[in-house]
């Protein structure tokens, strides 16, 4: 099982009604549930950990997770309310408001780590569940405490408006960071972890020395490189596509990704370092072909295997 860690809420997009009138429209969200979602359509053993409220939007999130086959055996329920997520829309561009205070997701305890299954091959962390605390802590505490035994994969996407204390944040994503197999970034994230002039590939070299064996580096239409071992480079092209929004897109490409090294036998711990440049290649494609289709159609919607 690839076990994906971290935040799940409600996007609350505006809409108009019939009579003209502004209210909002709830829609499931959060990288780290759009990536276990689009898991679970490409058939891959999928679960989730994060901290579910059990009100109504809570049960919107579990049924969103159940109708895309996610395990949900390591959700942690509780009274607590969900993460709301207002939207604002100026000229196209979205504006976030979040509701986040003592919330299911964001209260979960460092001290009181859950038990994993002996399935549970694969952890992946990431997205703004690294910046709120105490959840922050939560996941970094679980990564250290399951990282000699298990393949950890970190995808950042860091959202520098929201981190109030970067100092902090910029020393726990540090430690994920050395703790992982494999980190994906964005080349925005990537300038963002390492500043300075130096190339991509030097960044990524950069990166790669303080831990991970392998870096993956998302450039948008451009396409993604992976960097490896022994001076080891992958690229893969963006596949084309007729672009209605990007939301999800990076969160699919990464369901892609572990989804064909997954396929392979070689999303764990024991072939993290032998990964060759020809299965590399291949979950990188993956990866753009399911991207491809979720950007092709509005909001976080990933491919079943079936549109493949």
């Amino acid at each position: 099982m690839i076990l994906c860690c971290g935040e799940a809420l409600i996007d609350m997009i505006p809409t108009t009604d019939a009579n003209g009138r502004a209210g909002f429209t709830p829609h499931v969200g959060g990288a780290i549930f759009n990536t276990a979602i689009a898991l679970g359509r490409l058939g891959q053993p999928a679960g989730f950990l994060t901290g579910v409220s059990e009100d109504l939007f809570g049960v919107q999130l579990m049924q969103g997770l159940a109708d895309s086959h996610v395990d949900c055996s390591h959700v942690l329920r509780s009274h607590l309310p969900t993460t709301l997520a207002f939207v604002e829309l100026t000229n196209g561009q979205a504006r976030y408001t979040f509701y986040d205070e003592n919330t299911a997701g964001r209260m979960l305890d460092p001290e009181a780590l859950p038990d994993l299954d002996e399935a549970v091959q694969a952890l992946y962390f990431g997205g703004i569940s690294l910046i709120s605390e105490p959840c922050a802590e939560f996941y970094a505490a679980l990564a250290a405490r399951e990282a000699e035994r298990r393949l950890i994969v970190l995808d950042p996407n860091i959202r520098a408006a929201f981190i109030r204390d970067e100092s902090r944040y910029r020393a726990r994503l540090e430690r994920m960071i050395a703790l992982a197999d494999m980190v994906k970034v964005s080349d925005e994230d990537l300038d963002w972890i390492v500043p300075g002039q130096d190339d991509l590939a030097a960044k990524a070299a950069n990166l790669r020395a303080s831990g991970p064996s392998i870096v993956v580096v998302t450039r948008g239409a451009e396409g993604a490189t992976a960097f490896a071992a022994g001076g080891v480079s992958v690229e893969v092209p963006a596949r084309k596509a007729t672009v209605v929004d990007t939301v999800g897109a990076g969160d699919t490409f990464n369901a892609g990704l572990m989804a064909q090294l997954n396929q392979m036998g070689l999303l764990n711990k024991q072939n993290a370092s032998d990964i060759s440049a020809e299965a590399l290649k291949s979950a990188l494609s993956l990866g753009a072909q399911v991207a491809a289709i979720t950007v092709s159609r509005a909001g976080a919607n990933p491919p079943w295997a079936k549109e493949l």
